[in-house]
């Protein structure tokens, strides 16, 4: 398993990052609009139990268009059509739920895990789009990436060497409070090496309590994502990573994240 992930991470590692500085917005905004779509599915498998086939793909299309449709508006540098594509896909749900709701009494849960969906998924995601878009946008897309994957590589493994008490067993009885500092010290560390060498203008204290806070929410939305799946009696939200697991797994912490990190670096730094 450990060398199946760092085989899937030193492949899919380098392609990203060519992505991230060469690729323009438009194909960045074109991947992520399709990694929304895939963490979607992946999202509709565990809370509503889906196979890939049949009616419950074509059930499911406006949900994976309005995903898609909230990303692609990010690369347009706009926070307010990203939000009027969010409330379009709510109008939209909410609008459909009263013609489907004398047939299908059921129809208000399937609607609202659909817009917890967009919510959960595809404005995090679009907002990174928001980021690249920004001044020194590869930058902070790149600095978002380290931060989050320093920090779950090294709760992952000081877990899995040191790791004694565990940090929250209903939801996740492997992850433990040693992995948790852990990967809050990686946060940390990365944070300090961004400041020292690249970001001579921002503060210390904001750049540091930034990366451990994202860190801190990074971990919270990897456990929400457990809730999830254990809900579903599942171990991974798929298998198109191998030693990852599926989308949803290699960016449950990222989600949470992305929000936090737009904040830092539009309104504070």
């Amino acid at each position: 398993m450990h060398l199946t992930r760092w085989v899937t991470g030193l492949i899919a590692a380098p392609l990203l990052i060519l992505l991230i500085v060469v690729g323009s917005i438009q194909h960045f905004a074109l991947f992520v609009a399709a990694a929304t779509i895939a963490a979607l599915w992946e999202y509709n498998r565990i809370v509503f139990h889906l196979s890939p086939k049949g009616k419950a793909l074509l059930y499911f299309l406006p949900e994976y268009a309005f995903g898609a449709l909230t990303v692609l508006a990010a690369g347009t540098a706009s926070p307010e059509w990203v939000l009027f594509t969010v409330f379009a896909s709510l109008i939209g749900f909410g609008s459909y739920s009263l013609f489907r709701f004398k047939a299908d009494p059921q129809v208000a849960g399937m609607v609202a895990g659909q817009i917890e969906g967009i919510v959960y998924i595809a404005l995090p995601l679009a907002l990174i789009v928001l980021i690249r878009t920004g001044e020194a946008g590869t930058f902070w897309i790149l600095a978002l990436l380290g931060i989050i994957f320093a920090g779950d590589t090294a709760a992952y493994y000081t877990g899995s060497y040191l790791g004694k008490h565990k940090l929250c067993p209903s939801v996740s009885p492997k992850k433990t409070i040693e992995g948790s500092l852990g990967g809050l010290a990686a946060n940390f560390l990365v944070g300090f090496i961004l400041k020292l060498f690249f970001l001579p203008q921002v503060g210390w204290g904001s750049m540091l309590f930034m990366c451990v806070l994202l860190g801190a929410v990074g971990q919270v939305g990897d456990l929400f994502e457990s809730v999830l799946k254990r809900t579903a009696d599942i171990k991974d939200s798929g298998s198109i990573l191998p030693g990852h697991g599926g989308i949803l797994d290699r960016i449950d912490a990222l989600l949470f994240a992305a929000p936090v990190a737009w904040i830092f670096i539009t309104k504070v730094f």
